[in-house]
Formats: structure tokens, sequence, C-alpha cells
């Protein structure tokens, strides 16, 4: 028959029951099991107390700065209703919301955690970012689809959205159905109506915004330009430029569109009006310190026109009028320029660069010709003043 090993517990119990036994005195009985008589005293309570003889846990009893229950409550609904705010922003909208301070971001975060409500591979991606944006509002607006999706009732839904990069205040979250200059005006001219002209729209080289180098200009460029606006256009496949717009179509996927069924048209739009006021005036922002949008943005001071006034070129400029095949002539050769200018008058003059002249219409520069060559070796509108491509360079 093996021996039977002593466990720490059973030489309590032992120590216990031949000190009551009297066997021996405490002083002695301490000696021999090599501890203290305050150590002895204590096995005697704990066994008149009935606490058992193994080792306590020595958490504490009180936890004074525990999360209460209630505010852990309002943390876990909050998550579960939006799943994808994170812990910070859940902490600065309940505050607001509940008026009463509630435990730090890392807390909050824990108690996620805790409940099953976040995961290692989303902790891992909430890396900071390096941020840039405008001095002020209205300096650029930024714009783009998201990506269309087939709606419940089998048509495709086509988000249009559209920010000011300052304050990253969404100011158009639309569903279309399509992605043509005809779709986009009518939102484009409620945006003018309610915020003004921005100063610079930076989009990609897609429809309906730009067109490739051959065909020169869109509409969409032409009709901004009359209305004094700048289009920027990002690098071909290299969506970076538009950073807050990429990053506002993923918020937009993750907190909305993937817990959401759209139906239609009415219901999509329904479900964007109430996404657009959230992210604007409820949803705090990291790049904005935790402010929303809406208090970093103001509309324009630029209104839009009744009607586009004539342009009235200096003196020194030749004007051309546009054929209807989009196409110049200069020194009886013709150049094609873009049908979206078919109608219009441009101007020009002799370029900086020898054997070359410039093309404008209105404030902006859009092309420059090689008369040697008789080719185009520029199509791209700059603005004759204040371009902010061309800060710290020559003219183009």
């Amino acid at each position: 028959m093996p021996w039977k090993e002593k466990t720490v517990a059973m030489s309590r119990e032992e120590f216990v029951t031949r000190a009551l036994a009297e066997e021996a005195s405490l002083s002695a009985l301490c000696r021999e099991y090599g501890i203290s008589r305050p150590t002895g005293y204590k096995w005697l309570g704990r066994h008149e107390r009935e606490e058992g003889f193994r080792d306590q846990s020595r958490a504490p009893k009180t936890h004074p700065n525990k999360t209460p229950l209630k505010i852990e409550e309002w943390i876990v609904d909050y998550r579960k209703e939006r799943p994808a705010i994170g812990a910070v922003k859940i902490k600065r909208i309940l505050e607001t919301q509940k008026g009463v301070p509630l435990p730090c971001a890392r807390t909050v975060n824990a108690i996620l955690k805790r409940n099953g409500l976040i995961t290692t591979e989303a902790s891992r991606a909430a890396a900071p970012l390096q941020r840039f944006e405008k001095a002020s509002p209205n300096e650029m607006w930024q714009a783009d689809f998201k990506g269309h999706f087939t709606m419940k009732g089998g048509q495709r839904c086509h988000p249009l959205n559209i920010l000011d990069d300052h304050s990253r205040f969404n100011l158009c979250a639309d569903a279309l159905n399509g992605e043509t200059f005809e779709a986009v005006r009518p939102s484009m001219l409620r945006l003018f109506e309610a915020y003004g002209l921005p100063f610079s729209f930076l989009c990609d080289n897609g429809n309906p915004w730009g067109v490739n180098h051959i065909t020169g200009y869109s509409r969409f460029e032409v009709w901004l330009m009359d209305l004094g606006i700048l289009t920027l256009h990002g690098r071909p496949r290299h969506p970076q430029t538009q950073g807050k717009e990429e990053r506002f179509n993923q918020t937009m996927t993750k907190e909305l569109l993937r817990h959401t069924e759209i139906e239609n048209f009415p219901h999509a739009q329904k479900v964007f009006d109430a996404y657009r006021q959230f992210y604007n005036h409820e949803r705090p922002h990291h790049a904005l310190n935790l402010d929303v949008p809406a208090y970093h943005y103001q509309p324009s001071s630029r209104r839009l026109p009744e009607k586009i006034e004539a342009w009235e070129y200096p003196q020194g400029y030749h004007t051309r009028r546009v054929r209807n095949k989009g196409e110049i002539s200069y020194r009886g050769e013709s150049y094609y320029l873009s049908t979206a200018f078919r109608g219009k008058t441009i101007a020009i003059r002799p370029s900086y660069i020898p054997g070359c002249i410039s093309l404008f219409y209105r404030q902006f520069r859009i092309g420059r010709i090689d008369v040697d060559k008789k080719a185009f070796t520029l199509k791209r509108a700059y603005l004759i003043d204040g371009d902010p491509r061309l800060q710290n360079r020559t003219e183009v």
C-alpha cells in the first residue's frame, strides 16, 4: 500500500486536532510544525468558524473602484446596438447622453472584452495614424461612391458620400440609382444651396468625375469650372489620396450596412440620413480630439450664383469657340480639346515655354499645345491664381 502524501491542509488539520486534545503546549506544537504562535491561533480560529484549512483567496473582499453594474450595462447595451463603435467613443457618447462620468477608456475596453464584444484582431488593427487636413472648412470637399450593392427588392443602390476635408463633416450620403452626371447633379445642387461652394473638389478618375487625358474633360469638371471650383483628381490606383473618404466608406460599411438590410431607395435614404445625423452630431472622431464633426464645420461664404455670368478675358488673350465635336482651331490646325466644352469660349496666349501656347477657360488654365509638334502636351485644370498644387513650384 503506497504512502499517503500529506498536504499542507492535512498538516494544518492535524495541528489543530492535537492542539485541541492538548497533547502538548501550543508553543511546543508550533515549534514542531514550524509555524509562529499567531499562525497557530489563526488556524484554531479558522477551525472554530468552520472555514476549512485550504488557502483562501487573497482578492480584496470589497472593490471600491469597480464599475457599477448599471454603467457596465450601458456600455454593453450600446456596443450591442452599434457593434463597430470603440471604447473611446462609447465613453464620450455615454457621458454626453447620461450626464455622468464613465471609467477610463481602458476600463470600457476591458468591459467589452470581458463580455465577448471585442476581438484580439480588432485590438491589433486599432493603430494610430498620422493625419493631414485643410486649415479651414470648405477648402476642399472629398467625394466618392461607396460601392454599389443590391437591395432587398433587387435594385442596385449607389451610395454617394461627400465629406469636408477639414472637419470630416459628412455633407452628403445619398442613395442614387447610378453613377452618372445626371444622377449626381441634383445632389450637388442641393449641397451648394445648403452649404455654399467649396474652393476645391477632390475625387477619383472614374465616372462621373473625370475621364482619361485623351478624352480631355468631363461635363462634371467643366460645370464646376463654371462655378469657380477647382476639380482635383487622385492618382489612378492610389486611394490614399482620398483617405478620409475611403475611411468614411469603410466606417459606414462597418457601423451601418453590415447590420442593416436595405429594402428600397426610400428606405436606403431614410437609413443613410439617420446615420449621417449620428456621424455628424453624436459620434466622436479621433482626428478631432473626440469632438463631433459638426463642432468644426460651418457653411461656405461662397454662395451658389443664380446664373453663370459670361467671362471676360484680359487683353492679350485670343478667344476661340469650341466646336460641337470638341475641337478648336489655331493657325489652320485643328486640336481636340473635349466635347464637354462644346459651344463655350476659351482663350489662348503664348506659354512661357517656347513654341507652346496655353489654353484658358474662365480663371483656369486647361491645357498646353506644342505648336511645332501640333499636339497637346497638357490637359489638366489649374487655377491661374492660388492653385494649391503650385505652392513652391513654377508655372505649369
